[in-house]
């Protein structure tokens, strides 16, 4: 069985991955205080009438780490757990992964500290927009742009468009990404994150000469990211053993029957208790001997502590920060190939950015023009990370931080400092 620690700090996980990346650049003191920490961290009150009557005030956060390379890009997440250190550590990544796949955004991230599944859609409505008015003077398409996260989606999107596009008095369609087709989002969106985790995981498997029919999977998360990614691992002939969402987890040898697993949680809301399978710990699923494991939940999950029981040969990281450095330096003497969240997981913020593009010139395209575009973006930024990793024999996290990092460095070096 695997042991449980106290949760690593994300931020502190965020900044010891900024410092060893730039130790191995060499960057100096100057470049590295002007893109190590956030430019602007707001903090706002979410005063919410709620159903009962009541008031009921939230917490909420919008960080702004980078908007060197461009405005700033980032989800907006609700959840119990949502921190101001855990948004700063999101925020950071965004900054990396969207120089990792070269697209002209910075880092932005937001969340409030709520619990969606106790509330109703008009108490997420009036929370959602009251939100937007809070964080209104610091979005906008040129200059930070939300898209939906844990336990957001394109209906909240919606919310805060038309917020923001009352507010100003004419429709802004480009505030947001991750919007309802009708109201300018693009096709390809929904399922951006998934496919683009199952891209990094085909050419993991082609480096590593793995054959992905056959190989089996375990899927930490069957939420959007990870259930489009078992998805697709599955139609490419790969076993999926073992899935896991918040209400437990199953497994099944012989490989779940993945669509119908699909229907059952778009109908039930869980996986528990599925057909031809039989329940299994968490622990159990991250120390199951497979090909392949997809941590596609929340930061932490893999620590020092249960690192050494995991037996996967790969591990794509559909989440963000699912691994903390002291479980990458286990798993790494283990041999195990990582492929890091800010490239594994990158696709989303792809496709928000073509969605942006889009919206930016009111044309819109085919849905195998984002697939075929993203998988280009996808393989290439993999290229670029692998080849780091073989020619400086580094990990390849440390190998996509000094990718992302650099490029960052190199614009901040360009632009200077003003006044």
């Amino acid at each position: 069985m695997l042991t449980t620690a106290m949760a690593a700090n994300a931020y502190d996980v965020a900044l010891e991955n900024f410092d060893t990346a730039a130790d191995a650049l060499g960057l100096d003191n100057d470049t590295r205080e002007m893109i190590k920490y956030p430019e602007r961290v707001l903090t706002v009150t979410v005063p919410v009438r709620m159903d009962d009557g009541r008031i009921h005030r939230f917490e909420g956060y919008r960080v702004q780490h980078s908007t060197v390379r461009g405005p700033g890009k980032g989800g907006i997440r609700y959840h119990p757990q949502v921190t101001l250190d855990e948004v700063k550590a999101l925020a950071t990544w965004m900054t990396w992964k969207c120089a990792v796949v070269n697209i002209p955004f910075g880092g932005a991230k937001g969340g409030i500290t709520c619990n969606p599944k106790s509330m109703s859609k008009g108490e997420l409505e009036r929370m959602t927009r009251r939100y937007t008015s809070a964080i209104l003077p610091l979005i906008g398409p040129e200059k930070d742009i939300p898209a939906p996260d844990v336990y957001t989606n394109s209906q909240t999107m919606a919310w805060i468009m038309d917020t923001y596009s009352m507010t100003l008095g004419y429709p802004v369609s480009g505030v947001v990404t991750g919007k309802p087709i009708s109201l300018g989002g693009s096709l390809g969106r929904n399922e951006a994150t998934g496919r683009g985790v199952f891209y990094t995981i085909q050419s993991a498997c082609e480096h590593l000469s793995m054959s992905l029919p056959g190989a089996t999977v375990a899927v930490q998360g069957f939420g959007n990211a990870g259930s489009i990614a078992a998805q697709l691992l599955h139609e490419a002939g790969a076993k999926i053993v073992a899935v896991s969402d918040s209400t437990g987890c199953i497994y099944n040898r012989a490989g779940l029957n993945i669509p119908e697993l699909m229907h059952m949680k778009a109908l039930c809301g869980h996986v528990e208790g599925f057909p031809e399978s039989e329940p299994i710990s968490p622990a159990e699923l991250l120390a199951m001997k497979c090909d392949i494991l997809v941590p596609a939940a929340l930061e932490n999950t893999i620590l020092a502590e249960n690192a050494p029981a995991v037996k996967a040969k790969i591990i794509a990281e559909a989440a963000n920060g699912p691994l903390t450095p002291g479980a990458d330096r286990i798993l790494e003497s283990k041999g195990v190939f990582i492929i890091p969240d800010i490239l594994c997981n990158a696709g989303g913020v792809t496709v928000s950015y073509f969605e942006w593009v889009q919206d930016e010139q009111h044309l819109f395209w085919e849905a195998q023009d984002v697939y075929d575009r993203m998988e280009r973006v996808m393989k290439t930024a993999f290229r670029d990370v692998l080849k780091i990793h073989l020619e400086q024999k580094a990990s390849m996290r440390i190998a996509a931080n000094m990718l992302g990092i650099g490029r960052v460095a190199e614009a901040v070096q360009l632009r200077s400092i003003y006044p």
